[in-house]
């Protein structure tokens, strides 16, 4: 499969950020933009994050840096040194895009910010990705993404009551801020195609957070301060009532929630013929009137009569019974997966959502997942692994900017590249 089958093939960008803005670059490599990576020489710190294939670690054995960094090339270019930012600048003559995640201003005092580079290539657009923007108060302040999470008033809403908030386990925060950055950049390509102008794209990592707390932020708006309950689910009809949205059952956890409205008639009077069919269903759960069932005057007895048979039953199934189940029945649940469950989900196998990309470095192949969309008339998806450590130095400084050998091994030499 060529570039030339993905949507956006013509497009170039040089990826100078760091784990907070991987998921942007690939993004955007997916969709078939030529994306390359710059390291520096040696080989970028995020390659030391694990887990590493085989345990074994390796700079060039990040299973993180292969899922966050598969379908681009790869170079390494020391660009806070002089000879490194006159190539640097010769590479943004011929894109489209850079995309950084320094703090605010560095790039500037190197001479290669946004004001400089629109100089050289006006239809350039930067995507800057940082902790908390260009110009908040905080914007100068370092973050990991524990304290972005926190800081976004995500965390307030994860863990139980009583007890101190918890984390989600995988860095979201980056996650979320590169899914952002990603919509800014075809925005602004759609700009850029309008009016052959590029435009600076400011990706604050906390308010890109703020936005995975769900109903909350709405809530704020109406004037309610929602609080954290475990897995338990609560609204602002609700009047102090609560009823758990997670259930046991035979080997892990399942999602069912009491649901109102149209949708709500479906899943509920499914739900109850499922447990009249194992004769598990009483008799006020078949003789409610579930069209007209309002969950927001409900007391505290009205849920737990409602929750205790159905969590009962539940208890009895596995995973791929309940999903096999609730998708035959329109209700609306699923299984709580593990990373083996959503490898096997037969729903995302029929999609055809995982591919197997060859390492050749490693003598085997790796399965990775394939596109987040599908297209009529175009392709998208990952197309190839991550590079090695300036794989594409030669294709791009010998070939491209037609650099001599010797000139490549002098910067080599010197550490530039």
């Amino acid at each position: 499969m060529t570039n030339k089958e993905y949507p956006l093939h013509k497009c170039r960008v040089l990826d100078l950020s760091d784990e907070r803005g991987f998921l942007c670059g690939k993004i955007l490599a997916e969709l078939g933009m030529d994306v390359i990576l710059v390291e520096p020489p040696g080989g970028h710190p995020a390659r030391n994050i694990g887990p590493f294939y085989h345990d074994i670690p390796d700079p060039e054995k990040s299973l993180f840096w292969f899922g966050l960094n598969s379908s681009k090339k790869g170079v390494t270019l020391d660009i806070a040194s002089e000879d490194g930012k006159e190539i640097f600048k010769k590479l943004v003559k011929r894109s489209d895009f850079v995309i950084e995640s320094y703090l605010p201003g560095y790039l500037s005092r190197l001479g290669i910010g946004y004001t400089e580079l629109e100089k050289l290539n006006p239809r350039l657009s930067v995507i800057s990705i940082t902790a908390f923007g260009q110009k908040n108060p905080l914007s100068r302040c370092k973050a990991s993404d524990l304290g972005i999470m926190a800081m976004s008033g995500f965390m307030s809403f994860l863990g139980d009551a009583d007890r101190a908030p918890v984390r989600v386990s995988f860095p979201q925060s980056y996650m979320w801020g590169g899914s952002y950055a990603a919509i800014g950049a075809l925005i602004a390509h759609h700009y850029q195609e309008l009016t052959g102008e590029g435009q600076h794209i400011d990706v604050s990592l906390q308010a890109a957070t703020g936005w995975a707390a769900a109903n909350a932020p709405y809530f704020w708006k109406m004037g309610i301060n929602t609080k954290r309950e475990g897995i338990h689910v609560t609204g602002r009809s609700f009047k102090g009532a609560t009823f758990p949205g997670i259930h046991q059952c035979r080997d892990g956890y399942l999602a069912w929630l009491i649901y109102g409205g149209r949708a709500g008639r479906v899943t509920n009077e499914e739900m109850v013929k499922w447990l009249d069919e194992h004769e598990m269903a009483p008799e006020y759960l078949k003789e409610k009137d579930w069209a007209q069932f309002d969950p927001g005057p409900c007391t505290q007895e009205e849920f737990d009569q409602i929750i205790e048979p159905i969590s009962k039953f539940l208890r009895g199934l596995t995973k791929r019974e309940y999903l096999e189940e609730v998708t035959k029945r329109r209700i609306m649940g699923y299984p709580v997966s593990t990373a083996r469950d959503i490898l096997e989900n037969p729903h995302l196998k029929e999609r055809k959502a995982w591919k197997e990309i060859e390492h050749p470095e490693l003598g085997h192949k790796i399965t990775y997942p394939d596109s987040f969309a599908k297209f009529s008339e175009v392709s998208s998806g990952i197309r190839h692994r991550a590079p090695l450590i300036g794989e594409h130095n030669e294709d791009i400084y010998l070939k491209e900017l037609e650099f001599s050998r010797d000139e490549l091994i002098r910067l080599k030499e010197a550490n530039i590249i």
